[in-house]
């Protein structure tokens, strides 16, 4: 049983056009996600900025209104839950956001920002104290650190406080948007570190939003590839970045830095031409066919379904799954 599934999600937001903002339209942010995510395990979503990646955890944590769809944490439908019954299910997932300097309040201590959740859900005061003490020691945060503010903090220890405070209700899943992305390079690998070592002390699911796929194929066991509000590739980490099939995914990935300067010649940039549509007006048929450089003309009446291609491994693409041709474009 998945932890949490995601099962033909839609979010859309009305939005008023025109000049004097008399017309009226619907910017479709997500719009027929399925994906899942089992005990112990990560899932990337990955895209380029406005993809609806963040959308997609907004609407997992409540904080977006579902248009369709359902979310199911351990086969418990939130989309049918009332305002009680969600708090206590929401316990059970937490979130650390991009950027720790705005998720904290600039006027508690860092005691009290870990500690907000267990006065938010009435725990005990001797209970707090010793939980606070606990969750710092986790981090890696030293116990004179507790009557600091955040402005006294480094980037990355004010994210460890942040992980901390996600993990005080000791939650099953905690959805991770962007959480290095606003630390130094330097920073963010000790971050990701701590977040694999507390998944395999703690046994915690993550769904790791994120835009640098040098990050995400260091933490992800899975990776879902976003463009336009919809899941254009999916499957294990290692196949999706050693054998991608969508173009879109191949370029995402011929974009990622190599290290080593003898290596940097040998594989081909493939640069997409154009923008990203507008999701007031996106593509009848398939969303890449006008950036995509293998686009057909079907490809701009007919919209992909998301097709199995291997274990685990789903493409949504006419031209390559699942009788299309598979020859890479960057070959």
């Amino acid at each position: 049983m998945s932890l949490l599934r995601i099962e033909d999600l839609k979010v859309h937001f009305p939005v008023r056009t025109g000049r004097f903002g008399g017309g009226k339209a619907v910017v479709k942010a997500v719009d027929g996600v399925d994906l899942a995510i089992n005990t112990n395990e990560t899932l990337a979503i990955v895209g380029e900025s406005g993809c609806g990646k963040s959308t997609t955890g907004n609407a997992v944590l409540g904080l977006a209104k579902i248009t369709n769809g359902r979310v199911l944490f351990e086969d418990t439908d939130l989309t049918s839950l009332d305002q009680d019954k969600r708090k206590r299910v929401w316990r059970e997932m937490q979130v650390i956001f991009q950027d720790p300097v705005s998720a904290l309040n600039p006027r508690r201590t860092i005691a009290q920002s870990i500690a907000e959740p267990l006065t938010i859900h009435g725990y005990a005061k001797s209970e707090i104290t010793n939980r606070v003490d606990e969750l710092m020691d986790l981090v890696g945060l030293n116990k004179d650190q507790r009557d600091r503010r955040p402005n006294a903090l480094s980037g990355g220890q004010r994210q460890r406080v942040v992980i901390a405070r996600a993990l005080a209700l000791s939650p099953k899943l905690i959805i991770c948007d962007e959480p290095v992305s606003a630390l130094d390079v330097s920073i963010q690998s000790q971050i990701l570190n701590l977040l694999m070592r507390l998944q395999r002390e703690l046994g915690l699911s993550y769904l790791f939003i994120a835009h640098d796929l040098s990050v995400v194929r260091h933490i992800a066991d899975r990776v879902a590839v976003m463009y336009l509000g919809l899941v254009v590739e999916e499957g294990p980490a290692e196949q999706v970045f050693s054998n991608p099939v969508h173009p879109y995914t191949e370029a995402l990935l011929s974009a990622i830095p190599i290290p080593n300067p003898k290596l940097r010649g040998k594989r081909k940039r493939i640069v997409l031409e154009g923008d990203l549509p507008s999701p007031l007006s996106p593509p009848v048929g398939c969303p890449f066919v006008t950036r995509c450089p293998l686009a057909e003309s079907r490809c701009e009446t007919i919209r992909p379904s998301l097709e199995t291609i291997g274990e685990g491994h789903n493409v949504r693409c006419l031209v390559r799954a699942p009788e299309g041709d598979t020859t890479r474009i960057g070959a």
